[in-house]
C-alpha cells in the first residue's frame, strides 16, 4: 500500500477541491480516496492532485531535438525517428500527460506503424513515456494534406508512398488501407478530409475524399470497433465528416454555426489545437501557406468557444509538435483565454478524453482506476498555468517525476 498526501485533489466531477489530499494505491490502481493515510506515505506539501492528463492530437514521430524540418521526410530513417520519439515521449509524460492519441504517421516506414511501436515498448517498461493511442498512418488521397510530399513540393516520384503508408484513392484503396493500419496495430483511424494551414496547393477547407469514401472508411473502422478522427478545417468538409459517421474533428479552425450545430446534435467531437495559432511558426514558409495562416488563425481564435458554447464535445489536443512536445499544457492555458471555464478545460483533458477514447479507467482520482496522478503548484481551478508546472507525475503507480 501506497498514500499520497498533498494539500488538496480535485473532484472532477464535483467541479471542486478536496482537502487534504489523500490517495491511496495498491499496484497500478487507485484503492481509496479520502481518510487516513496507510502504509508507505509520499508527502508532496502544497501541491493539489489531478488526475493524469491526456493530449488528443500528437505525432511523437515527428519534431524534437534534431529534427530538420521539411528536410526530415527525405532524411530521417525509421530508426532515426523512433530514437527521436522516446525523447519527445520522455519529455510528454514528464509533462503529466500519461495518455496521448498518436494521429497519424505521414513519413516514408515502408509500411512499419512506429506509433504502435513506441507503444508496446512504453508498455513493456523498456522506455519512459505516456499511453499511446496509434492511429499508424494517416490517411490521405494522393497530394491531399498529409501527404508528405505536398509539404515540400517535391518532382514526382521523389518521395512515393504506398496505399500501406495512407496514401490511398478511391473506395477499395482506403478500404484497404483501413485494413492495413487495423492489422498492424493501429487503434483508432486517422483521415485527412480536407486540406490545412502546410498544404502547398488547394484552399485550406477544401474537402479532399467523397462521400462515398469517407463512409467507406468509417464503414471499416466501426466494424471493427474503431473510432475515426479526420483533420478538418472547412465548414462544408466537416459537415461531410459529420455526415459520414466520423467520430471527432481535429482543429474545425474554419466551422460554421451550422456545422457546429449538426456536430452538437451527433454528438461528434472537437479537438481544437487552438495553442498553435498562436504559437506556429510560419515567418520562414512559402508565402502561400503564410496567407493560409492569416486566414484561418483568427478564426481558430474563436471557432472553439462558439463550439463549446453550443454543446460541442470538447477534448484537449495540442498536434504537437506544433506546439513543442513537453508544452502540452500551454493549449489548457489558450483554452481558458479563449473563454472556457478551467474546469471545462480540465474536463477537457480528462474525462472527455477518456470518452473520445472509449476508456473508463482513467480521468478520474477514484477507487479503480488507474494509478495516473499528477501535482502542480497550486489550485488549477483559479490558475489554470499552475498546470504548466507539474511537481509530480505517477503513470500506473510508478513515479517518473517528484520534484
Amino acid at each position: 500500500m501506497l498514500t499520497l498526501l498533498a494539500a488538496g485533489l480535485l473532484d472532477i466531477d464535483a467541479g471542486e477541491i478536496v482537502r487534504p489530499g489523500v490517495v491511496r494505491i495498491e499496484g497500478d490502481r487507485i484503492v481509496g480516496i479520502g481518510g487516513e493515510p496507510e502504509g508507505e506515505v509520499i508527502e508532496l506539501g502544497p501541491v493539489v492532485l489531478l488526475p493524469g492528463l491526456m493530449d488528443m492530437e500528437v505525432n511523437l514521430l515527428m519534431g524534437g531535438r534534431g529534427e530538420t524540418g521539411l528536410a526530415s521526410s527525405v532524411q530521417d530513417d525509421p530508426p532515426l525517428r523512433m530514437l527521436r520519439a522516446v525523447g519527445n515521449a520522455r519529455r510528454t509524460l514528464r509533462a503529466g500527460f500519461t495518455t496521448v492519441r498518436n494521429l497519424g504517421l505521414f513519413v516514408k516506414t515502408g509500411g512499419y506503424l512506429l506509433d504502435v511501436a513506441l507503444g508496446k515498448a512504453i508498455d513493456a517498461g523498456w522506455v519512459d513515456g505516456p499511453r499511446i493511442v496509434p492511429a499508424g498512418h494517416a490517411i490521405t488521397p494522393t497530394g491531399g494534406h498529409l501527404d508528405p510530399t505536398m509539404f515540400a513540393a517535391f518532382a514526382p516520384h521523389v518521395l512515393d508512398l504506398s496505399i500501406e503508408e495512407g496514401i490511398a484513392n478511391g473506395v477499395d484503396e482506403v478500404r484497404k488501407a483501413v485494413r492495413y493500419q487495423i492489422k498492424h496495430g493501429a487503434q483508432l483511424i486517422k483521415v485527412c478530409v480536407s486540406g490545412g494551414v502546410m498544404s502547398m496547393t488547394g484552399a485550406p477547407g477544401a474537402q479532399h475524399y467523397s462521400m462515398e469514401e469517407l463512409r467507406a472508411i468509417v464503414d471499416e473502422a466501426h466494424r471493427r470497433g474503431l473510432r475515426v478522427a479526420s483533420h478538418t478545417h472547412g465548414a462544408d468538409a466537416v459537415r461531410a465528416a459529420v455526415e459520414a459517421g466520423i467520430d471527432c474533428i481535429e482543429h474545425g479552425f474554419l466551422v460554421d454555426d451550422d456545422a457546429i450545430a449538426l456536430m452538437a446534435r451527433r454528438g461528434t467531437y472537437l479537438v481544437p489545437t487552438t495553442r498553435l495559432a498562436d504559437a506556429m511558426d510560419v515567418s520562414n514558409a512559402p508565402p502561400e501557406l503564410q496567407a493560409k495562416a492569416a486566414q484561418m488563425f483568427p478564426r481558430a481564435r474563436t471557432s472553439v468557444l462558439a463550439a463549446y458554447r453550443a454543446g460541442v464535445k470538447i477534448a484537449v489536443g495540442t498536434d504537437a509538435p506544433a506546439i513543442p512536445h513537453g508544452r502540452n499544457a500551454d493549449e489548457l492555458v489558450a483554452l481558458v483565454e479563449r473563454g472556457m471555464s478551467p474546469l471545462a478545460v480540465l474536463r477537457a483533458a480528462t474525462v472527455t478524453a477518456a470518452e473520445l477514447i472509449d476508456v473508463t479507467d482513467r480521468g478520474r482520482l477514484a477507487e479503480g482506476q488507474l494509478a495516473d496522478i499528477i501535482a502542480v503548484p497550486g489550485d488549477p481551478l483559479q490558475d489554470i498555468t499552475v498546470t504548466q508546472r507539474v511537481r509530480f507525475v505517477m503513470k500506473g503507480g510508478k513515479v517518473h517525476v517528484h520534484k
